[in-house]
């Protein structure tokens, strides 16, 4: 019985702990998001036709797209600062403050700059209207104050929020979307739901956790961007180079096309944020291990490793040889393009997970100059690349682009490694 009681006490006490607390509660919101995801995919595809799916995934892609400059790298650097300042009330106000102007601001002038597109160039012609009713999402993105809540080591009330706007995003599906010609509205709900319980969070923050909101300091949000630029470049390149498939294939195919390939690409993109929440679960602690031990590093990094590359593989090779099946139950119908495109793409998942463990070693020897090149580089690949197959192969071209890009990068950062940090690269691939 005493051994019983030996053995849950540790547990108990690995439950409470807070780390182990944010790392459950992320991985909710995570799940959660790719849970909502999967669903709302069937249910839009019936009401408002595959053509117009893959118009209303290409407005979101140029809207998250956006939101890497709304985010301007505040949710890497603005949770250590409301960490290290939660104690002090009065400078956490102008902190959260002016992180919230400044974003708010960075989210105007990506709306400015779609309205100037819109109407000033008439660029985005097949989808004009639904762009323009996306930029709530901008907005919302602004006003999220996850990074505030991860600061605080509080997961559990954003999470639930999270959880919730989602939930509230199918039942406006449900309810409001029922044709081809209501499809401008589906990014705006989902952009009304979250702006909506984001203005509540931050009514709790300031009503409960007693934080003021005061006027912007333009030149403490002006260094901030200063301050933030490295990561938000690093940001705008991974992004482009992993999620701008889209946009290029819009440009050689019509909706119809966009529609099949984009069911096929949504899957994929859900499924490779396996990697990059593997990277954001041991950089703690590959962190700590790497200052204090690292022999214990290399020992724990390559445990990890293997077991995500063995995860990946399940993935990609369950993806490949259900893909008609994946297909057939988001679309209720036999898409044989979209199968083939996923059954191309399904080896995505396993090549991203490659390069988990150069990322997190670069991460955790503060290598960011590595990581900003790696971006850039495999940026310019994918820019290069993708345009030339996708207009020789059309969709099927652009598959192959990202697949080479994938690789790429891996190879990439072996080669930066190698030649900035040998220590690193020994220690781990020897």
């Amino acid at each position: 019985m005493f051994e019983k009681l030996n053995l849950l006490i540790p547990f108990g006490n690995y439950i409470r702990n807070k780390s182990f607390q944010n790392f459950i509660f992320l991985a909710l919101i995570q799940s959660s998001n790719v849970l909502i995801s999967i669903i709302s995919m069937p249910l839009l595809i019936q009401s408002i036709g595959v053509d117009q799916f893959g118009l209303v995934n290409l407005a979101l892609s140029v809207i998250i797209l956006l939101n890497i400059l709304v985010g301007f790298g505040y949710n890497l650097s603005a949770p250590r600062e409301v960490a290290i300042l939660q104690g002090d009330k009065e400078a956490l106000s102008h902190v959260v403050s002016n992180v919230f102007s400044g974003k708010i601001l960075l989210a105007s002038l990506a709306t400015l700059l779609i309205l100037v597109s819109v109407f000033g160039f008439n660029l985005f012609e097949e989808y004009q209207m639904i762009l323009v009713f996306s930029v709530l999402l901008l907005f919302s993105e602004a006003t999220l104050p996850l990074w505030f809540f991860q600061g605080l080591e509080k997961m559990k009330l954003v999470s639930i929020a999270n959880i919730f706007s989602k939930l509230l995003f199918l039942m406006g599906i449900v309810l409001f979307i029922h044709s081809p010609e209501e499809s401008k509205w589906v990014n705006f709900l989902m952009g009304f739901f979250g702006l909506g319980i984001n203005l509540l969070l931050l009514g709790y923050i300031h009503s409960f956790l007693g934080i003021a909101f005061y006027q912007p300091e333009f030149s403490a949000i002006w260094k901030s961007l200063k301050d933030n630029s490295l990561l938000f470049f690093s940001n705008l390149a991974s992004h482009i180079s992993i999620s701008g498939g889209l946009i290029v294939l819009s440009f050689f195919a019509n909706a119809e096309t966009l529609g099949m390939y984009s069911l096929a690409e949504r899957v994929i993109m859900v499924l490779r944020l396996f990697p990059p929440f593997i990277f954001q679960a041991i950089i703690p602690n590959a962190s700590r291990l790497y200052t204090e031990d690292l022999p214990a590093f290399f020992k724990f990094m390559k445990r990890v490793y293997k077991k995500v590359l063995v995860v990946g593989f399940f993935i990609s090779a369950c993806v490949h040889f259900a893909a008609p099946f994946i297909v057939q139950v988001l679309s209720r119908t036999a898409l044989e393009e979209s199968v083939l495109y996923l059954k191309i793409l399904a080896i995505v998942p396993f090549l991203a997970c490659l390069n988990v463990a150069n990322v997190t070693m670069m991460m955790a020897a503060d290598l960011r100059q590595l990581l900003f090149k790696a971006s850039w580089l495999m940026c310019a690949f994918m820019v290069i690349l993708a345009p030339v197959l996708t207009g020789h192969f059309g969709p099927i071209g652009l598959c192959f682009a990202i697949i080479s890009t994938e690789i790429v990068v891996f190879l990439i950062c072996l080669v930066l490694l190698y030649r900035h940090n040998r220590t690193l690269f020994y220690g781990f691939y020897s």
